[in-house]
């Protein structure tokens, strides 16, 4: 089958390879779409740092936010999984040990993360191979762009559901990124007064938010850091009232400062998000229904011949921050 490889910094190609076959507990599944984020872009340039504590190396394939059909099953699976369009989570746990046997299997010391650690594969390629545990159906209203979001959803639903919202709560999101998007439509879609700060907010201004370039001077009941700049963790502990909400998902590629004594005499609660472990089911929920469409983040669908492109050229900060792969595809294709 063919699959996008990395093969160091900066090199990567459309590679034959040997397509999966399902061992016990697994399934294939035929990729109908996957997203590109921006932990792929750390892999390509060489930044990310599962690279340099050996978590991950090259040769590797990314690809973690994807949907699909199964095609094939390992022994012990139900035939009722063949056929079905599914997506499904990217933290793989060990499923014996204490964390993931108390429902935490995302922060399993010994997790494989599909196309992020420890060699398991991911999804730019045409199948992908995925433990029957991880996976969750699509329903039919779910099409291959939303089944391909449903992962960074995941992530921002968690984000959300972190800082405790209640109808009419004013939230400021930091980072006006596809996380930080997301969780800007999950949080308008309950109720609250979303506004965004970031160096660039023109996209998310089109989208019907109240948008910053400068630190609004608003009270907030809660802040969810989306960003990647280690100032802004500190920046969100100020700015959030007393007796508020912070939440951290972003990560920022040096140390970020937090004064606790902040935290404590503003008597805050203060959560940190790894992962859409946890945010998958209710994600497809919110799709499904029509709550939430995060369709117009997509900027484009391209082809595994255009990976390297799309992870190596430089976004418009002014246009949609998604580029999705349909890896059937063999040229650029624009539609979603």
């Amino acid at each position: 089958m063919r699959a996008f490889v990395i093969t160091g910094p900066f090199q990567g190609e459309v590679l034959d390879v040997e397509p999966p076959v399902p061992v016990p507990g697994e399934v294939v599944v035929r990729v109908e779409r996957a997203g590109v984020c921006g932990t792929d872009a750390e892999f390509f340039t060489g930044e990310m740092a599962y690279l340099h504590d050996g978590q991950a190396r090259y040769p590797l394939r990314i690809g973690h936010e994807w949907c699909g059909v199964v095609t094939a099953l390992g022994a012990g699976v139900s035939r009722e999984w063949l056929g079905r369009r599914v997506t499904g989570d990217t933290m793989l746990g060990c499923q014996t040990c204490h964390r993931c046997r108390g429902g935490r299997q995302h922060l399993c010391a010994d997790r494989f993360e599909i196309g992020i650690r420890h060699g398991r594969p991911g999804a730019l390629a045409e199948f992908l191979p995925v433990p029957v545990f991880a996976l969750h159906t699509l329903p039919d209203n779910v099409g291959p762009a939303l089944g391909a979001l449903v992962e960074p959803g995941g992530n921002a639903l968690r984000a959300v559901r972190a800082a405790l919202l209640r109808p009419g709560d004013r939230l400021l999101i930091l980072g006006p990124g596809t996380i930080g998007l997301l969780a800007a439509m999950f949080a308008r879609a309950e109720g609250a007064e979303v506004h965004l700060l970031g160096l660039s907010t023109a996209f998310a201004r089109s989208l019907g938010f109240a948008c910053h370039t400068e630190v609004p001077d608003l009270p907030f009941d809660a802040v969810i850091d989306a960003s990647n700049a280690a100032r802004l963790p500190a920046l969100a502990v100020e700015k959030v009232e007393p007796g508020g909400r912070v939440v951290f998902i972003g990560l920022a590629g040096e140390p970020s400062l937090v004064d606790s004594r902040v935290i404590a005499l503003k008597d805050l609660r203060v959560t940190g998000v790894l992962s859409a472990s946890g945010g998958l089911a209710g994600t497809i929920e919110r799709y499904a229904s029509g709550a939430v469409d995060p369709t117009p983040l997509i900027a484009a669908t391209v082809g595994l011949d255009e990976v390297a492109g799309a992870l190596a050229g430089e976004r418009d900060p002014g246009q949609p921050p998604k580029i999705h792969i349909d890896p059937s595809a063999q040229t650029d294709r624009s539609s979603t």
